[in-house]
């Protein structure tokens, strides 16, 4: 089963997509902050991560490039998720090593699409 981290702020952001990500046969882990997130990773890498804009404690762009420099850190597929369209945000997160990005408040249908887009849903 496939496994992923969602790290998001908002306790309830991270539980709707802990909700939808198990009715689509993903198991999750929660992070409050991009350092717990970043030490989870260190623990156990996970083959995606929900990745939150607005994050206390480090910049989202941070995380991506902590994280892509890790041994192992190119591997996760990264969803850099943000409730607001804005390009300029959007291109630092894929230059930084987002691999997609999805528009808050997402659905079930989003997210499904989201995983099977990089082959991680059949």
């Amino acid at each position: 089963m496939k496994h992923c981290l969602v790290v998001d702020d908002s306790d309830v952001i991270r539980k709707v997509a802990k909700r939808i990500l198990e009715e689509i046969n993903i198991t999750s882990t929660e992070a409050e902050t991009a350092d717990q997130a970043l030490e989870l990773c260190r623990q156990a890498l996970p083959d995606a991560i929900l990745l939150d804009w607005s994050m206390p404690s480090m910049r989202p762009i941070e995380f991506i490039e902590l994280l892509r420099a890790e041994a192992g850190g190119d591997q996760p597929v990264i969803f850099f998720c943000t409730s607001e369209y804005d390009r300029e945000h959007i291109s630092e997160a894929m230059k930084a090593g987002a691999d997609r990005y999805l528009m808050k408040p997402f659905d079930r249908e989003s997210i499904a699409q989201g995983f099977a887009s990089v082959g991680l849903l059949s």
